[in-house]
This record gives structure tokens, sequence and C-alpha cells, in this order.
């Protein structure tokens, strides 16, 4: 019994000696560096930070705007840090309900996790969604960015789907641009010393990445101007008997979007040639996926001179890649720009997968399965990619980061499916 005693004593002390090392080792569990394939390349892998998110209401141009943010956050224990979000399609004029259109989108990052502040503060990345979807459509790519050490804040444009002729496009066109920029001021009041996340954000530092119509949003706010008669032109020849994606493009024709747009800026008549920038200077550099340039066409564009990563599918069938990521390439005039081009790639191959969000099938029924697949590609595949290239391209931009630069090098990218152009790096 003494021997069995003394047995429990000495296990009772080698434990108390080394609970601090447990504590210490508590303190440094970190995220698995995996990718959502085993073939994922370097910077698609996790990054170093475990990702929180919380959402906040600011105030937009016509009332409260939801803000969603992903943080570098803590998580001492390594709990699990799966999430659902949910998202609303706006599809009421389809005949739906709102209730009808809340769909569930799996994630992985902890609600309101207290912030990390080991590295902070850290740079700030905007983002902003497709027409019609919210901001956790793209959880995948904002809590990617976030595990790498940056605050994504993301507000949820408002827009409505109204087929045939989308009426809302001519006022959400002029509206997103604001959007962006008061919520980069929002971000600036988090980040004050009362701010919810006081220190945490960089505001010095500043990229803004968009899909779809987010990549016409960050086309405008990196200093893209409207260029009308451009688009007149450009969309003269079209008809409802033109492939689809350049009708699409040219919905509203290019007249009534004009006189709509006209109308809600106070204006009489047309400005001759550009009309005025929509840019904010705080944006240090831009990321375009999927996005129409048609409404710039090239004089429009070449007044964008940020630091500019253009990235699509050439069989976009919602909007031409030649009216897309190739026209947006050709004519900014950025000394630094790429373009990286998913060869057979679709427009929704960047929003989330089917097995993260089948709730909207469910709901809606299989012709929606579009929205989150791909002919060609598999979609982990193309998130793996899209990940690569954007964190590459951010920590370069706006940390310096020399060796992701590197990796953005023409010999440095090989990769099957993936035509890649690229100007001073």
């Amino acid at each position: 019994m003494k021997r069995y005693i003394m047995l429990l004593v000495g296990i009772g002390i080698v434990f108390l000696l080394s609970f601090p090392a447990f504590l210490e080792a508590q303190d440094t569990v970190v995220p698995a560096p995996v990718g959502f394939r085993p073939d994922a390349p370097t910077y698609a892998l996790h990054g170093p930070y475990w990702i929180g998110t919380r959402t906040f209401v600011g105030e937009d141009v016509d009332g409260p705007l939801a803000i969603r943010v992903w943080y570098p956050a803590l998580n001492p224990a390594g709990v699990e840090s799966d999430i659902t979000y949910v998202m609303h399609w706006k599809a009421e004029s389809l005949g739906f309900t709102r209730d009808q259109t809340l769909v569930n989108i799996a994630g992985h990052a902890l609600t309101d996790a207290e912030v990390d502040m080991s590295a902070a503060p850290y740079p700030l990345v905007m983002f902003s969604h497709g027409h019609n979807s919210e901001s956790v459509l793209y959880a995948w790519l904002a809590e990617h960015i976030a595990s790498y050490g940056f605050v994504v804040v993301a507000p949820d444009h408002k827009e409505e789907n109204q087929p045939p002729d989308w009426a809302d496009y001519p006022r959400t066109t002029l509206a997103r641009p604001v959007t962006v920029s008061r919520s980069i001021d929002y971000a600036e009041m988090l980040a004050a010393p009362t701010g919810a996340l006081a220190g945490m954000i960089d505001m010095e530092h500043i990229a803004l990445v968009g899909h779809s119509g987010g990549g016409e949003t960050a086309l405008t706010v990196g200093g893209a101007r409207f260029n009308m008669a451009g688009y007149a032109a450009l969309c003269a020849p079209i008809t409802e008997d033109s492939p689809w994606g350049y009708y699409n493009v040219c919905t509203p024709i290019p007249a009534d979007t004009e006189a709509k747009m006209l109308t809600i800026l106070g204006l009489d008549t047309a400005p001759e040639g550009l009309w005025d920038p929509l840019n904010d200077s705080r944006i240090d550099a831009i990321v375009p996926i999927s996005a129409g340039a048609a409404i710039f066409n090239d004089q429009g564009l070449a007044e964008i001179t940020l630091p500019t990563l253009v990235m699509g599918g050439t069989l976009d069938g919602a909007v031409p890649f030649d009216w897309g990521s190739r026209m947006i390439y050709d004519h900014i005039t950025s000394t630094e720009k790429i373009l990286v081009a998913f060869e057979l790639g679709d427009h929704n191959m960047f929003t989330s997968t089917y097995e993260d969000a089948p709730t909207t099938v469910e709901m809606f029924g299989k012709d929606f399965y579009y929205l989150y697949s791909d002919p060609v590609w598999d979609m982990n595949r193309v998130h793996d990619l899209a990940n690569h290239f954007i964190m590459a391209f951010l920590l370069d931009q706006l940390k310096g980061d020399a060796e992701a630069a590197a990796a953005l090098a023409p010999d440095a990218v090989s990769f099957p499916g993936i035509t890649y152009e690229v100007q001073g790096f």
C-alpha cells in the first residue's frame, strides 16, 4: 500500500511539473495545413491562423447593411470550427417567399471567436459577392484569406433578381461601389480604439476581391470608368438569337441602362466620353473574378492602374470570356497584372460546392444544381487553384511577401488546364 501511495504521489508531481508545458502546448495548437484536395498547391493549404467570423450592421445608402467579417481568431483547444451559414437567395421575383429562399452553406469558422492579436494589425480584404447572392456563398474563399492573417469584410449588397430584363441593374451598378466605400469606413470604425476589432485592421493596406457582379464592382472601385457609348456600340449587333452570355451582358439594353443611371444621378444629359469615376483611393489592389467589362470597354478599363489579378473561365456562359477576363487583362494599364484562365471553365465554378450547399437544389429543384457545379472542372480543384493564386497575390501586394511573389512568376506556374499570362512578376 505504501508503495502504491508513493507511486500516486510521484505521478502527481510529474503532472504538476508538466502542467505548464501542457498549457503552453494548448496555446500553440494550430490548424492543419490542408487544402480541399491532396494535390493542393502551396498557398491553397490552410494558413497558420484559426478563423473567426462575426456579423455587424452598418449603414448603406438605403438603410441598414449586413456586413460579415472573417478574421484571425484564437482557438487554444483546437475545437472543431464547423459552421453553418444561412444565405438569402434574392429570388422572390421568381415566385418564392423570403423564407423559401433561405439556404444553408457549410463553412469552417468559429462564430464570435476571440480575436488573435499576435500579429495585428492585419491587412484588410474587402469582398463583393455576385448578384442576387450574399457573401457567405464565398465562405470557402473568405475563410482561406483570413487564415493567412487578413481581415475580410464583406457587405451583403441589395439587389433584386428581376427577369427577363433585370430592371434593377442600373441602380445596383451605381449603389455597389458606394456600399464598398461605406463598408471600408465601417471597417475603420471597427478598428478604432473603441471598436469591436480595436487595433486589428491595417487600414493602410487594402485589397478588393469580387466575383461576377462583385468583380464588376471591384473594377469600378479600382478605377474603371463607365463608357456608355462604347458599351452601346459593343451591344449593337447583339439580339435575342445571339449566344446567351452576350445577350445577358447587354440586358437591359444600354440605352435603358444609361437613362436610368442618369435619373439616379440626377443628370439631364450623359457625360461626354468616360463617366466620372466611382473609385476609392484607399484600395491598393483588386481581384476581379468572372467579371463583366462591357460597360467600361477598352477606354474605361484603361483607367485602372492598380495591381490586378484577373481570373475566369474560358467558356463562361454568363459573361463571355472575351467580354470579361480577356478584355480586362488586355486593356487595364497596370504595370503588375495577372490573368488566370481556367480552360473550358464556366461562370459558377467560384461559388460554393454542391456538397457545401445542397439546400438550394433541395428547395428549388435540380435546375439550380448548375449554381454549384461546373460541366468540366472539379470544384474542389478550382477552389484550391483559386486560393493559391489569390493568396499569393494578396501576400505579395499587402504584406510584401517575396516568396509569395516568386510563386506568381511565369516559370513557377504550371497547372493542367490553366493558361497563365503575367506582367510585372
